[in-house]
């Protein structure tokens, strides 16, 4: 099918409601009907390293549906009924692939961030009450399984951990030297302890166990989000299905090979480009444990695209300007698109990439507590850049401003709150925590994203910042994506978050934070004049800047602006006590599930009496460290 404009999507809907299309009920179903169909074609490949001759593993249709099975029925001898959770915190890797796919069969997969501190592992792993842990097996320059035994030793519910060893993806002579130099394992927990691969190579192909062809939960997807501790959402069958429908019915086939270096913790990379593969029989490949983050992944990734004669290609702005900032040395001419998601993508970017390469760019937008896709721009029509296009069939998005009488519907081009009912949105029942899904709807059908935007008079949406993102200044709202915006105009700048730095008077003021094009030079003050000149409403122009080497951001790109307003706050609060001739300081910044963001002050012999004199004056909280 076509996916030119909104006659497409309404031809689509016209056809028959989503209710009645013949789709798969279960993720091994839609499994095995893609093996049966695609038996010997590619399915994932998998290289430890970037380079181009690098050795890769690749698993064809009907081998990874082996290898599912087999773990699934694992999971199952190990106590995991369809609603206990299988959690896994590992880097890309064939076995992520097995094993996401393998605990959602079984019971429930939640994926875990790697980079996660253990603290926050563990609070994940008690959250969603997780019995099996898959992680590494202790390998050199990483921490993952030595963070992942000191999270489980606080979560008492897990009973079984099993263990991937990368060093099976290496050859000879490194295959043999990290055995000899593979850290231990110190930290004892709890759990028991096996071999991931030696395991489920015991187990079965074929499930040993009933598919029951109904609807259920089957992943925990933690957010990734730019507002703080993550939340935990919970995905079903469904919704896991309507987005692999779109990816195989909008972008590909059987013969598409789609290069994916972002994370499998993540939605985009799992529901948006996995679960597209496993229904439509197309090609994933995953280049090195951190994707995009991977040592040589940016250097030689034109190579990588000639070397798989990759179709497709998955990105977000943060990997498009840095591939910018590469020659193109390859041939690509088998590249008909690439989908950028995550964040907006800033117009000169847009322009550049696709003069540069000849590749079709494409804007998308989803979330994670949508299961994922939400809109994109139409691949074989009109693409308004800066916009997030329009929406896919079966989803249908309001934009919603709270007033005294309630809710109401914003008119053409009006921005408000985007919110969204489509079948990948488990209404009601979003979060696993039952407080997180207070007032998360509107009419109790539409998800409140949280995100701020407008629709024209096309149908196409923009999104023009985060609700909770607001300066409040004073009670005057101000958009950081005015600042933003402007900031991103200026040739030196590749990258700028805005947010609120506290203030005594006005409760907080906008600054910036920025990073620069590499080899770019700009000084701090004349990025705060070129604002004054660009920002038109005076109360928005920053009053403090920061470049910094990078912005700090989530795997998917987007600005982590929580880390950024600690650094303000921090900033701000030191200031303050320096100024008042005071020895205490702020250490650190800790974001309370109550509270919010709180700042620790060691306080160096000065009185918690004498600092609340300074501090109090303040909007954030405080206490002595």
């Amino acid at each position: 099918m076509t996916f030119a404009g909104i006659a497409d999507r309404q031809a689509i809907e016209n056809e028959m409601p989503w209710e009645e299309r013949d789709v798969a009920k279960t993720l091994w179903s839609l499994l095995s009907n893609t093996a049966q169909k695609f038996p010997t074609h590619d399915a994932i490949s998998y290289q430890l390293f970037s380079g181009v001759k690098d050795h890769a593993e690749t698993l064809n249709w009907t081998q990874l549906r082996g290898q599912v099975g087999r773990a699934a029925n694992l999971f199952r001898s190990l106590g995991v009924g369809p609603t206990d959770v299988v959690a896994y915190v590992l880097p890309n890797c064939n076995e992520t692939v097995i094993t996401l796919l393998g605990g959602a069969v079984a019971g429930i997969a939640n994926p875990i961030n790697p980079l996660l501190e253990a603290e926050q592992i563990a609070a994940i792993l008690r959250e969603t009450n997780a019995k099996v842990v898959v992680t590494l097996r202790p390998f050199p320059k990483t921490d993952v399984a030595e963070k992942t035994a000191e999270a489980v030793k606080l979560a008492p519910n897990v009973k079984h951990v099993l263990e991937v060893d990368l060093c099976r993806y290496l050859t000879a002579p490194k295959s043999w030297i990290v055995p000899l130099i593979r850290p231990k394992l110190s930290v004892q927990n709890q759990a028991t302890y096996a071999n991931f691969n030696t395991a489920i190579a015991k187990q079965p192909t074929e499930l040993s166990f009933e598919d029951p062809q109904e609807d259920r939960v089957a992943f925990y997807f933690h957010t990734g989000g730019t507002t703080g501790m993550p939340k935990v959402a919970q995905h079903k069958y469904s919704g896991m299905v309507y987005n692999g429908w779109i990816g195989h019915t909008l972008l590909y086939t059987e013969d598409d090979n789609i290069m994916c270096p972002l994370p499998l913790f993540h939605v985009f990379a799992c529901h948006v480009i996995l679960m597209a593969a496993v229904t439509s029989g197309a090609h994933v490949v995953f280049p090195t444990p951190q994707g995009y983050r991977g040592e040589g992944v940016f250097d030689n990734f034109w190579k990588l695209v000639e070397r798989w004669k990759i179709t497709f290609i998955i990105t977000v702005p943060t990997a498009i300007s840095a591939k910018m900032q590469r020659k193109i040395d390859a041939d690509i001419s088998t590249v008909k698109t690439a989908f950028s998601g995550s964040a907006p993508l800033p117009v000169e970017l847009f322009n550049r990439f696709e003069k540069a390469t000849g590749i079709t760019l494409v804007e998308g937008y989803g979330l994670t507590e949508a299961t994922c896709l939400v809109s994109c721009n139409p691949v074989d029509g009109e693409k308004k850049i800066g916009s997030i296009g329009i929406t896919f069939p079966y989803t249908d998005v309001k934009i919603i401003k709270g007033t005294d009488n309630g809710p109401v519907e914003a008119e053409v081009d009006e921005i408000g709150e985007i919110c969204i009912s489509n079948p990948g949105i488990y209404a009601g029942n979003t979060y696993t925590e039952e407080a997180k899904n207070k007032d998360l709807y509107y009419f109790d059908k539409y998800l409140r994203t949280g995100d701020l935007g407008r629709v024209d008079a096309d149908e196409y949406l923009w999104i023009t910042g985060r609700a909770k993102d607001l300066i409040i200044r004073g009670g005057h709202n101000i958009d950081p994506a005015e600042i933003e915006e402007a900031l991103l105009g200026h040739e030196a700048v590749a990258f700028a978050g805005a947010i609120g730095q506290p203030d005594a008077h006005a409760g907080e003021v906008p600054c910036a934070f920025v990073e620069l094009v590499g080899g770019a030079s700009v000084t701090e003050e004349e990025l705060l004049n070129f604002c004054k000149e660009k920002v038109q409403e005076r109360a928005a122009q920053p009053k403090h800047m920061t470049i910094m080497d990078e912005l700090p951001k989530t795997a998917v790109g987007k600005i982590f602006k929580p880390d950024l307003r600690k650094m303000a706050i921090t900033r701000i609060f030191n200031e303050t006590l320096e100024a008042a001739d005071k020895r205490a300081r702020v250490t650190s910044v800790i974001d309370d599930k109550k509270r919010g963001l709180v700042a620790k002050v060691t306080m160096n012999g000065d009185t918690e009496a004498e600092i609340g004199k300074h501090l109090d004056v303040f909007t954030f909280g405080w206490e002595a460290a």
